[in-house]
């Protein structure tokens, strides 16, 4: 599995034969790509509906979405796509096979709102816990599985749920504070997931959530995780 950060919360993940983009945002300090200059993703996986995660959604209107029922209606009405899992997308709880991978939604704690002209809801924000086997309830030594936080709060659903049912070997979190967690709750979670590695995401994009990831690692080695903390710059990429 290849995971590249394209800065903010917008990721690139590679399994097998199987392209999907996380959050396509290219408006952020980190990276020096345009939508344009990235290959078409098989997938495009929608944590939640706040303009600096699907601002680029519209740039790739033949992959298929991955993302609550409202929020692909919302894409369906504005951007132009025409293909969802499902036909109408997928919800909390849900695992849905996209081409070589498992996609599996679990929530977020942050809000939804789609703030246009007529606000409207998204759903329920989410995460997304991504694998090259099928999550069971035997553990798969063989299984190498990523998860995107999405923009949360630290929840215990990390702590009892996700680490130890859903077994993620990596984790990106966001460590900029004020709309999400910020270095010290994030290295919490990283602790309660278990995970091998961690990645900071979803900072130093705007004035209010900069941060300096040194911060994050030190909180992490505060918690006794023996989680490995990998500061990518933009548009680096990570095999994981």
């Amino acid at each position: 599995m290849e995971l590249t950060w394209h800065g903010h919360s917008t990721w690139h993940v590679t399994v097998g034969e199987t392209d999907l983009l996380i959050d396509p945002f290219f408006d952020n300090p980190k990276t020096d790509l345009e939508p344009d200059d990235v290959d078409a993703p098989d997938y495009v996986l929608l944590t939640h509906g706040h303009a600096d995660h699907i601002a680029h959604a519209e740039a790739f209107p033949d992959a298929t979405l991955v993302a609550t029922p409202e929020l692909v209606s919302y894409c369906q009405d504005n951007f132009g796509h025409e293909n969802a899992v499902g036909g109408m997308g997928m919800n909390l709880g849900g695992t849905v096979e996209c081409g070589d991978a498992y996609v599996t939604m679990h929530r977020a704690d942050h809000t939804n709102g789609i703030m246009t002209e007529y606000d409207t809801s998204a759903g329920m924000p989410a995460g997304f816990i991504i694998s090259n086997t099928k999550p069971t309830q035997v553990a798969d030594e063989d299984s190498t599985t990523f998860y995107h936080a999405g923009d949360t709060g630290l929840m215990t659903e990390m702590r009892d749920v996700i680490g130890p049912h859903l077994e993620p070997d990596a984790v990106a979190v966001p460590i900029g504070d004020h709309f999400t967690m910020g270095p010290w709750q994030a290295a919490i979670a990283v602790d309660w997931l278990d995970v091998d590695y961690a990645f900071p995401q979803h900072y130093d994009t705007f004035p209010p959530i900069e941060q300096d990831p040194a911060d994050f690692e030190r909180e992490v080695t505060a918690t006794g995780s023996d989680a490995e903390v990998v500061v990518l710059e933009g548009d680096e990429s990570f095999t994981l």
